[in-house]
């Protein structure tokens, strides 16, 4: 690459800041494309960004954004900066509702594309929308999680999204916690 030239993850940003694909669109006061390493070994895949993050243009920094930025450090030993955090819709739908079947469809090459530019070696998707979209099922997030996935060339790991475990408390933050450490296990590097 030219030196001065913008990655192709940084120009499919710039391209998804225009966006007009889906009416999602027309309420939002800016895409939320994604923030992080874009080298990671490890990517974050979300539903969609909230009133917060719309207004930020980052995912991931309410109330959500914070237990997952705590959980991160507590259960992997990584900051947000050395992983990779995106959504499946980059638009914030109205009033924080779940996201149309045509708003995901909408965005869906956005994420396969910020994927196959990232090239993880684990993907941790957070709640129903993200792992149901990526696992291409309709299977809920409390059958999912606890079991690892072959994904691409590495493995995906179903977790419940930080919004429910606020909600929910003791037990499903212990099993978001447990299914962070089976990720860090496969982030260590191979034993001799």
């Amino acid at each position: 690459m030219a030196a001065g030239a913008p990655s192709a993850l940084e120009q499919l940003r710039v391209e998804a800041s225009t966006c007009t694909r889906c009416p999602l669109a027309e309420g939002r006061t800016q895409v939320v494309f994604g923030v992080g390493n874009p080298d990671a070994d490890l990517l974050f895949v979300g539903e969609g960004p909230g009133r917060e993050e719309d207004l930020a243009g980052e995912p991931f920094v309410g109330r959500s954004g914070k237990l997952l930025d705590r959980l991160m450090g507590e259960e992997l030993g990584l900051t947000r900066q050395q992983c990779y955090i995106a959504n499946v819709v980059k638009c914030r739908p109205p009033g924080n509702r779940d996201p149309a079947p045509v708003e995901i469809a909408a965005c869906r090459p956005y994420l396969e594309e910020q994927i196959s530019l990232i090239r993880p070696l684990v993907v941790i998707t957070l709640g129903n929308f993200a792992t149901r979209l990526l696992l291409d099922t309709t299977e809920g997030i409390g059958q999912l999680r606890g079991t690892v996935y072959p994904y691409g060339a590495g493995h995906l790991v179903p977790t419940y999204h930080p919004a429910y475990v606020l909600r929910a408390g003791g037990e499903p933050m212990a099993e978001m916690r447990a299914d962070l450490v089976r990720a860090k296990r496969l982030l260590a590097p191979a034993s001799p």
